[in-house]
């Protein structure tokens, strides 16, 4: 008669002694990749079971994509700390992550007074089978009107689109662009009442985000 699977139990925690660090459900890693001269993986901890003994440990995660690995590709609004929480479920030996880290949501990434090799921001959920995005467009700013990327100085216009350099632009105490300097003087008055924080920067229309 064939052997039935031994039972195995959930963890509420479980201490990784190879980096000194306890993980549950709800955690964030960085998990060793199949090539060792490729960045580490992301994933979000969903479950820790272990064999009846309490070894053989295994985490479930779910996966995020970084955006040079999904279909898209990598583009230009994409931040180098930006991830993608996917569809991809999977169980991993806990013997393969290597830290613990954070991923923030967008608008908390962008308070950040520094950005740590741990800090990583997700503002989109991603479909790994058909590449589609959840939400699937995104506000977009400037006379470029691209989305926002917390990596590049914007106070409402990259600096690079009015031909200017970010040390000159943060010299200025207002700029308007000439479409601006055409409109009402009270939208100009409201304009400068609103903030440059990412809260109340005003977007130009919308993204959409297509294969």
């Amino acid at each position: 008669m064939a052997k039935g699977k031994a039972p195995r139990r959930t963890l509420d925690s479980y201490t990784l002694r190879h980096i000194n660090k306890t993980i549950k459900a709800g955690d964030c890693v960085l998990m060793r990749p199949a090539e060792r001269s490729k960045p580490q993986y992301v994933a979000r901890i969903e479950r820790i079971e272990a064999d009846a003994r309490g070894g053989n440990v295994k985490v479930h995660v779910r996966w995020y994509y970084r955006p040079e690995e999904s279909i898209g590709g990598r583009r230009q609004f994409h931040g180098s700390k930006e991830v993608f929480l996917s569809d991809h479920y999977d169980v991993q030996s806990a013997d393969t992550i290597e830290a613990k880290c954070t991923v923030h949501s967008f608008k908390s990434y962008t308070k950040l007074d520094a950005v740590g090799n741990d800090d990583f921001f997700c503002r989109f959920e991603y479909n790994s089978a058909t590449g589609a995005f959840n939400p699937d467009r995104v506000a977009v700013y400037c006379k470029c009107e691209m989305p926002y990327n917390p990596d590049d100085l914007m106070v409402q216009f990259h600096p690079a689109c009015i031909e200017m350099t970010a040390e000159e632009v943060k010299l200025l105490d207002h700029y308007f662009c000439e479409t601006c300097l055409s409109e009402d003087p009270k939208k100009l008055q409201n304009s400068l009442a609103s903030s440059v924080d990412l809260d109340t920067k005003v977007a130009n229309s919308y993204f959409l985000l297509v294969l």
